[in-house]
């Protein structure tokens, strides 16, 4: 594994050797060792997957507040997904910034996003799954979220969402709530 600082502050993106041949790949997702060496929780208590069916499909900008903020592991298995890391931290230097990665299943790249920052993501590819590791239990009292298109962040989606849940299309804008 490598592990690249991104622009946000705290985001990392991890680079697993994924060995493949005639029978398909074996792979480690993550290692609490190689974590800590690099400055990251690898101390995950909750796993999660998504299955996103069609091209276009966008979750987010999701994340919990404290006290159940989380860092959170998210590796694409199958398909291929822009993944975003939104940093909402206001003490932070890169506070209302955004970093970005494209995650699949056939580069094997592994995105951490620091707690603080939410998440989001539009599927590239029919079908794309994703695995995410949670260093805290989802709290429904404690989850956040933020419009995939407010004008204050600027992401640049690569593709035109197409599918996106009525939840995540009513998200508040950054103005409309204290993060």
């Amino acid at each position: 594994m490598t592990f690249e600082k991104m622009p946000v502050d705290g985001c990392c993106l991890i680079k697993r050797n994924i060995p493949w041949d005639d029978r398909g790949c074996f792979s480690r997702l993550a290692d609490i060792e190689e974590f800590k060496a690099n400055g990251l929780n690898g101390r995950f208590v909750q796993i999660s997957a998504s299955k996103n069916y069609r091209k276009g499909t966008l979750r987010g900008m999701h994340m919990q507040a404290e006290p159940s903020a989380e860092e959170k592991l998210v590796c694409c298995v199958d398909g291929e997904v822009y993944d975003v890391c939104l940093d909402l931290r206001k003490d932070s230097p890169t506070y209302l910034k955004y970093c970005s990665a494209v995650l699949s299943e056939e580069n094997g790249q592994a995105f951490y996003i620091p707690k603080g920052c939410a998440h989001g993501f539009v599927s590239l590819k029919d079908n794309s799954q994703l695995i995410y590791f949670m260093t805290s239990a989802y709290d429904p009292m404690y989850e956040r979220g933020y419009r995939w298109n407010d004008p204050a962040f600027s992401i640049e989606w690569p593709v035109q969402p197409a599918v996106i849940s009525e939840k995540d299309s009513k998200w508040p804008m950054i103005g409309d709530r204290d993060s």
